[in-house]
């Protein structure tokens, strides 16, 4: 009796082969678009935070006193410095040799997918203050219909108090 219930069950396993198969062939391709989304926002968050950052450390150099405010230069040494992991910015090893950056998002091209801008302003508390605008265009990734474009274009602003007015 034991020999022909494992008879039927075999039989029935021998039915079923090849489903996970045709399961996993249809199951590929959302597995691979859920791979490139999560990629791709993964790349857009560490652009968005590595730009925030740029914008911050060349606002704390520049916000040093009223001759620095609003130097266009010394704050693209810092960004491009913050700013090296992110393809299409040029690596440099010292602040003297970082290439200059334009100050207007139309500036930005493809070799050179940043801009960095430099103010002296008045901050809200009626001091003088520094505001820099640091804007990063990314490198073309996979879009996403609906969720995000194939390159997008970040800008970050950040305003500082200066130290010693």
């Amino acid at each position: 009796m034991k020999d022909k219930t494992d008879k039927r069950v075999r039989k029935g396993a021998e039915k079923k082969s090849g489903s996970a198969v045709i399961e996993a062939s249809l199951l590929a391709p959302w597995i691979f678009f859920l791979f490139v989304g999560v990629f791709d926002f993964g790349f857009y968050s560490y652009a968005a935070i590595a730009t925030q950052n740029a914008a911050r450390i060349a606002a704390m150099q520049t916000s040093d006193n009223t001759k620095t405010a609003a130097d266009d230069v010394l704050a693209c040494q810092y960004a491009v410095q913050e700013l090296q992991m992110l393809p299409g910015i040029p690596k440099v090893t010292t602040l003297a040799n970082t290439p200059a950056c334009p100050t207007a998002t139309g500036g930005i091209t493809n070799t050179f997918p940043l801009s960095v801008d430099a103010e002296s302003v008045t901050g809200p508390d009626g001091a003088p203050a520094t505001r820099v605008a640091v804007t990063y265009r990314t490198v073309q990734l996979v879009p996403i219909p609906g969720l995000m474009t194939g390159q997008m274009q970040l800008t970050r602003v950040v305003e500082m108090r200066l130290k010693e007015s």
